[in-house]
């Protein structure tokens, strides 16, 4: 079966935070990443890292309470992986994903990466884990 898009590299990775402006401080003072934006709505920070990404969720945010309780036995602290692949075609991907029994979750949706905002699609791994499928940003 041929794949209908190639991986380019991974666009970024979501990481759930006990303390958000402490996980800031430690990847912007000890690893150099930059602030790229803020998102308070959300409790979302978006730090660049080279030519990717780490997000940082605070877990008692909008998007870090999803996950549960924090990282531990019972908890999971990374959200999710992102891949940036080529060409971006939600039908192909819809089939070829529907091809291995996969649903997505819900149809494209545009979102913020390293390259800014363009589409992605979203769906689950066999352990849960889920795996976002990013397009080139728009305009570009």
């Amino acid at each position: 079966m041929t794949r209908p898009f190639d991986i380019q590299r991974i666009d970024h990775v979501v990481l759930r935070a006990r303390d958000l402006a402490r996980s800031v401080d430690f990847y912007r003072e000890v690893l150099g990443c930059r602030m790229e934006r803020e998102r308070r709505h959300l409790g979302l920070v978006h730090l660049r890292a080279g030519a990717s990404m780490i997000d940082l969720v605070g877990i008692d945010g909008t998007l870090g309470a999803r996950g549960g309780a924090p990282a531990g036995s019972e908890g999971r602290n990374v959200d999710h992986l992102c891949l940036r692949v080529e060409p971006f075609d939600e039908p192909a991907l819809v089939a070829h994903l529907a091809g291995f029994g996969i649903a997505t979750q819900g149809p494209a949706e545009v979102n913020f990466g390293a390259e800014g905002d363009g589409p992605s699609l979203y769906f689950r791994d066999p352990d849960g884990n889920t795996i976002e499928l990013k397009g080139p940003a728009s305009g570009g």
